[in-house]
């Protein structure tokens, strides 16, 4: 599965994500981009859209869409740590075109 974190996402949360390609928006070159551009350019390449922008889900209509979404809690790289096992495992379940949003 090929990951991308949004530009908001800590990236220590990408060692736990093992067996998966993992890049950022940063790495790819895409930091500044307005969210419907990101979609755009992350969906031919990538599976899944991990994020922690609270708009997008408001912004988007995803069907049709290849990508999925994930969107998690909060950006707090000490929280996101204790929760990692649950965002590992709704980014693995995650569908093309479904936008899932992460609890505490």
């Amino acid at each position: 599965m090929k990951i991308i974190f949004d530009e908001n996402v800590p990236l220590p949360l990408g060692r736990f994500f093992s067996g998966h390609t993992v890049s950022t928006v940063q790495i790819e070159g895409w930091a500044g981009v307005e969210n419907g551009e990101i979609i755009m350019r992350v969906e031919s390449r990538f599976d899944v859209l991990l994020l922690a922008d609270k708009n997008l889900r408001y912004q988007q209509n995803l069907t049709g869409r290849k990508i999925a979404l994930v969107e998690l809690p909060t950006n707090r790289w000490p929280f996101l740590k204790l929760m990692a096992s649950r965002i590992v495992k709704a980014v693995e379940n995650a569908k093309p075109g479904t936008y899932t949003i992460l609890d505490i």
